[in-house]
């Protein structure tokens, strides 16, 4: 194959701009309770006051975005997404006190994470980006 790269593996080292990066997923009993996705969908609710207008911004049916904030609310001991119902005056959803601090516990652990493991991130796309040299 050209460049060295295998079946299934992508080769990094011919785009020096793709960084090493860490995905983090909190699971409580073996159930993902928050994620990448899941933080976005929320930050999005509390920008845009609508969990339709938060999907379609995330490029999410209108269906996916009702379904995650739903999990959001069944999977935490209180709602994290508060939505109003429609009609003449319209509907709108926010965040609630826990949604916040859910959403600001949820970034620093973003940050944390990538702190601790800057060095060993920076190492492993080295390492990854120079397994074309071996050609």
């Amino acid at each position: 194959m050209a460049g060295g790269a295998r079946y299934g593996q992508t080769a990094i080292a011919h785009k020096p701009e793709l960084a090493a990066s860490l995905r983090l997923q909190v699971r409580v009993g073996g159930i993902p309770v928050m994620g990448p996705g899941r933080a976005a969908l929320l930050a999005a609710i509390a920008e845009t006051g609508s969990i339709s207008a938060a999907g379609r911004r995330l490029g999410m049916s209108y269906k996916r975005a009702w379904q995650l904030a739903d999990d959001l609310n069944a999977v935490f001991a209180t709602p994290l997404v508060h939505a109003a119902k429609g009609g003449a005056g319209g509907g709108g959803a926010s965040l609630t006190p826990r949604g916040h601090a859910v959403l600001a516990a949820w970034r620093r652990l973003e940050r944390a994470a990538a702190a601790a493991g800057a060095a060993e991130l920076d190492f492993l796309g080295e390492a990854a980006s120079s397994a074309d040299d071996r050609s």
